[in-house]
């Protein structure tokens, strides 16, 4: 998988794979609002602290997307909205594009930890992130209310020195 900077011409590739408010809210929490618009993400692909990228697959299509925040003092990222694409979930992409995402924190970026936030019921995402090396750190109950059902987050982190790029 190739790994490249997010661009505004990806954007409209990415929008069609959140297909409500539901699922909008699963990727990003509640920093964008329904319906997901170009404006949107043109803020968020500006934002000077985040680095955001596109997977792009090995027959050239866009399959994936990811982002890290870095925190003040670089040490430290949040890894947040991963998304695969429809079509190419459970064919390995999110591993993949998570090992490269990580591989650049750690190694390019000197990171000692990456941080992230997903909700419990996310189960598939949660399992990959274990995979990859992340523990969790802090359960926080009911921090949303969705059809009539609260969703509680996990807070998990990756230290620099449990990670294996080997594993995924």
């Amino acid at each position: 998988m190739e790994l490249r900077a997010f661009t505004l011409a990806d954007a409209a590739v990415i929008r069609p794979w959140i297909s409500g408010p539901t699922e909008l809210l699963t990727w990003a929490g509640p920093g964008f609002t329904w319906p997901l618009d170009e404006p949107q993400l043109a803020a968020y692909a500006g934002e000077p602290a985040c680095r955001t990228w596109t997977g792009v697959g090995p027959d050239g299509r866009l399959v994936g997307h990811a982002s890290l925040r870095l925190d003040a003092d670089g040490v430290a990222a949040r890894l947040g909205r991963v998304l695969v694409a429809p079509g190419a979930r459970g064919q390995g992409y999110g591993a993949a594009l998570l090992t490269r995402v990580l591989t650049f924190a750690f190694a390019e970026l000197g990171l000692e930890r990456v941080e992230l936030g997903v909700f419990a019921h996310n189960g598939s995402a949660v399992r990959l992130y274990e995979r990859l090396g992340f523990r969790v750190g802090q359960v926080l109950p009911d921090v949303e209310r969705v059809d009539g059902q609260s969703w509680s987050a996990l807070q998990m982190s990756l230290a620099k020195a449990d990670w294996s790029p080997g594993v995924g």
